[in-house]
């Protein structure tokens, strides 16, 4: 096993392998990619929807390898997201980069359901990834998926879906463009819808390019499931008329059931200091043929060639599991499949995210304990507003979580433990908490679709144990649960469903509405509930993640 010590995994010096992409490059609830390029640098921002910090960002100086930066919403100020929905939250944020600032769209879409979308665009600038990000910009709330095209004049425009709530009319009612006033910091003129899109219908995640006297527009189109697909037209004028490729999607997955990475869509285009281009765009990895996707939507990158006449062409319009990497790469090192975390650094590393809140010290806090970090109870499983609830995505179909916790439960209100989680209503759970007998327990919870389980074969009294060890397995579809009260780890014979971790299994379907998705991924982590705000905490030595194997 390759071991690190820290919060995200690094590229150790190891033997190398050949320099390929391997897809996707980020694997695990990471969708939506927006990539940029500014020097040498390359960075993916991805959505976040729910979880902080808001906008996942990525950085690689070769496509291959991409090393987490953490988020970008960090407070408050930027993002709030108390009372947030599941699956609500940062929808698809654009990145980009001119007169030395780094700008940032996102939309923070508080419903979506019965048609309507509330999705509110903001924009914050920076001029560094590292920030410091300014007070956002507010912009127009007609739609979600926005973008920024900064055009060769110096004029920026605005892109993003237009929503229409009327029944009977299309929601996707085309891609609006709208031009920016980077001075003044507020939209200008009149919006203008560019494209209504094709018979694919859902239109929506527009980002403009301009190459050789032409203007490209990348969509996505076909909804975020198997249908899904990317999709370039062109125009020689920014407002239009746009036409569509008459070869049809740039890329999916949705006449080849066979391959390993489905739903591809959604993605944007970057091209090298050499003048290579790629794609990096949307995928899903289904456990069995057009079956769940427990990962969530996951970001892929694929080359991109420019045909003659002008269009832009990934190789058989499919998403490939290996491509080359750009020349000049030099060889691949192997990934880690291990990654320590000690709670010694001052705040929590790129790879943890937190439910609905910033990780503060009010509750998640790094330094009441050296090496320690103590979570201070939370709501319920289902309170919007105050959760304590600590993750990482799962990132692989085999994939674990373990921790040492101690906790000391005053009451059946307090409980602390590990968790397999998608949102409110799909979770798995197994937490101490203080018996009837008057002593602590372990138990196991389990809540699909909002319909609690228990398991009383997983019940075990705990009379005399305050330091506990916790693990939570990603088995395939299965999820499994152990605890050790020294080296040795038993497993808690409860075996349960990882499928209900899914967008799939999350759906909402109400006769005569439009369907309402789950947009996520499966997550493992660190939960605490002190239901009767009694003050209770848990303390948490050093956590480690696995990958096991797919």
């Amino acid at each position: 096993m390759t071991s690190t010590t820290g919060n995200a995994l690094q590229a150790p010096d190891r033997a190398a392998t050949p320099p390929l992409i391997r897809n996707p490059v980020l694997p695990g609830f990471h969708p939506d990619p927006s990539i940029l390029r500014v020097g040498t640098d390359y960075y993916i921002a991805t959505s976040t929807f729910e979880w902080f910090p808001g906008v996942r960002l990525h950085h690689s100086t070769d496509l291959v390898h991409w090393r987490p930066l953490g988020g970008i919403l960090t407070e408050e100020r930027l993002l709030d997201l108390r009372g947030a929905g599941d699956s609500c939250g940062v929808w698809a944020p654009d990145l980009s980069y001119v007169d030395g600032q780094f700008h940032l769209v996102y939309t923070d879409v508080s419903s979506f359901s019965s048609g309507y979308w509330d999705s509110q665009n903001y924009l914050t600038t920076a001029p560094s990834p590292d920030g410091p990000w300014s007070d956002p910009v507010v912009l127009h709330a007609r739609g979600f998926d926005a973008s920024l095209f900064h055009d060769d004049d110096g004029s920026t425009w605005m892109l993003s879906m237009t929503a229409d709530w009327r029944p009977g009319r299309n929601r996707f009612a085309g891609i609006q463009a709208q031009r920016y006033d980077r001075d003044a910091r507020a939209l200008a003129g009149e919006e203008t819808v560019i494209f209504p899109g094709t018979a694919a219908g859902l239109v929506e995640g527009p980002h403009l390019y301009r190459r050789d006297g032409w203007y490209y527009l990348l969509v996505a189109q076909g909804g975020t499931s198997w249908e899904h697909e990317a999709l370039v037209a062109r125009s020689r004028t920014l407002l239009g008329p746009y036409e569509p490729d008459p070869a049809g999607p740039l890329i999916t997955s949705l006449h080849r059931p066979d391959l390993a990475m489905q739903k591809a869509g959604h993605g944007s285009l970057v091209d090298t200091p050499d003048g290579e281009w790629y794609l990096a765009h949307l995928v899903g990895r289904p456990y069995t043929p057009r079956g769940v996707c427990v990962l969530g939507r996951e970001t892929a990158i694929q080359p991109v060639t420019w045909e003659h006449g002008g269009w832009p062409r990934v190789d058989g319009g499919v998403p490939a599991d290996v491509v080359p990497a750009p020349d000049g790469v030099d060889a691949i090192s192997e990934t880690p499949d291990t990654a320590v975390d000690d709670f010694d650094a001052a705040a929590l590393g790129p790879d943890w995210s937190t439910l609905r809140r910033p990780a503060t010290p009010d509750w998640a806090d790094l330094s009441a304990r050296p090496s320690y970090l103590r979570i201070h109870g939370g709501q319920s499983p289902v309170g919007r507003l105050r959760p304590s609830l600590v993750v990482q995505r799962a990132t692989a179909r085999r994939c674990s979580l373990e921790t040492t916790m101690e906790f000391r439960p005053a009451n059946f209100r307090q409980l602390a433990g590990v968790t397999a989680y998608y949102n409110t209503r799909n979770w798995h759970y197994a937490y101490v908490t203080l018996g009837d007998e008057g002593f602590p327990v372990l138990e196991v919870l389990s809540c699909d679709n909002g319909r609690r389980a228990t398991h009383p074969d997983s019940r075990v009294p705990l009379p005399a144990v305050d330091r506990l060890r916790l693990r939570v397995t990603y088995d395939g579809p299965a999820i499994r649960f152990a605890y050790a009260t020294g080296d040795r780890w038993t497993d808690l014979p409860a075996t349960l469903d990882a499928t209900i971790l899914s967008d799939e299994h999350a759906a909402h379907k109400v006769d005569g509405e439009p369907e309402a998705w789950g947009f996520t991924g499966a997550m493992a982590g660190l939960w605490v509930q002190d239901l009767g705000a009694d003050g209770g905490f848990a303390d948490f030595d050093q956590a480690v993640y696995r990958i096991l194997g797919d």
